[in-house]
């Protein structure tokens, strides 16, 4: 049974406030910390904590350490790796649990290593048996076709919880008592410097992990329409516009994806801001938003495993007997979608 906990976050690059996922772990934390009755310690990393501390003051923790300063700013390994550990050291926790943030998923295993510890990332639960207090962690596997269970016996154990998978923690924010750990930090842990972010404008970029709507796109948008014709350009257009009036993020099928001239033969004209990253199903990805608008798509197998974590399901489709009918999908509207989105688009910007 752990005695001790360590929730361990970083704060957001672009300010001094945790990333959401914090939340949902440090709710995790909470829960275990109860159902164990351990002690709980909050560690930060981050060029300024003291506002990210006194969000999460009423946490319940006993301490909250710091690793702060201008050399924790940015993801680093060195940096990062060093500040972990010795808040690692000082926390002196059985359990460590932080968010599967990418900053967290490149340096925490090697923490581990230097721990003499374990670690299991990509964990969607975690849960203290009734009887002896055993903690058991849940994570898919095999494209989320096999769900597996994980009880490890080294510790400390650092476990990186997915988001989407826990209630976020809430509570009034309050004055909090900061214990700095002194990090020194060798010159060569401090060679690499981040110069500069170069990222696509807000309302190109079209994955949006956590927006509350996810847009799937099938091929059915690039295919000849009621008049023999293609319009692409015009399913462009459409999207485009719907994710911006909406704020979405968008998922796309594995045949519309795998669309080029290069892999089919065919000069088959194709959504220029479609790529594989946008895949969902079983060879693609498994989101976690809360609704689901599938287009164009016919509701196969293959790419509704992708859904499974998708609360609300709603399909457009010209098929009443497509996939998304046989109960794929929580409702389904027979008709065009051109005419579908061209009409949601004309209400979104009535809105705004």
């Amino acid at each position: 049974m752990s005695q001790s906990i360590l929730f361990l976050a970083h704060v957001s690059e672009a300010g001094n406030a945790l990333p959401k996922v914090s939340y949902e772990v440090l709710g995790a934390a909470v829960k275990l910390t109860k159902q164990l009755g351990a002690r709980l310690t909050i560690g930060l990393i981050g060029a300024d904590v003291s506002a990210a501390a006194e969000t999460i003051a009423a946490a319940g923790a006993e301490r909250i350490l710091a690793a702060a300063g201008a050399d924790f700013s940015t993801a680093r390994y060195a940096s990062d790796a060093a500040a972990a550990e010795a808040i690692c050291r000082a926390a002196e926790a059985d359990l460590i649990l932080a968010p599967a943030t990418s900053r967290f998923m490149r340096v925490l295993p090697g923490v581990a290593h230097r721990l003499n510890g374990c670690v299991d990332t990509h964990v969607t639960a975690l849960e203290a048996e009734a009887v002896n207090g055993e903690l058991r962690a849940t994570r898919w596997y095999y494209r989320q076709r096999i769900e597996g269970v994980i009880h490890r016996d080294s510790r400390p154990w650092i476990v990186l919880l997915e988001s989407g998978c826990e209630a976020a923690w809430a509570g009034a924010p309050g004055a909090a008592k900061v214990e700095e750990i002194p990090v020194t930090l060798p010159p060569a842990a401090t060679r690499t410097v981040v110069t500069g972010v170069r990222a696509p404008k807000s309302d190109a970029q079209t994955i949006r992990p956590d927006a509350s709507l996810l847009l799937v796109a099938g091929a059915g948008w690039t295919k000849k329409q009621s008049d023999g014709k293609t319009h692409v350009q015009q399913a462009e257009t459409l999207i485009l516009d719907f994710l911006r009036a909406s704020g979405a993020s968008l998922g796309g099928s594995k045949s519309l994806v795998d669309q080029s001239g290069d892999q089919t033969g065919e000069s088959q004209a194709v959504l220029g801001f479609m790529t594989h990253l946008n895949q969902v199903g079983q060879t693609g990805s498994t989101p976690r938003h809360p609704k689901g608008l599938s287009t164009c798509c016919h509701g196969e197998e293959p790419h509704v495993v992708g859904w499974r974590f998708i609360n609300e399901r709603r399909a457009v489709n010209l098929d009443p007997n497509c996939g998304w009918a046989r109960g794929k999908a929580d409702v389904l509207y027979v008709a065009d979608a051109f005419e579908v989105v061209a009409k949601l688009n004309a209400l979104l910007a009535q809105r705004s």
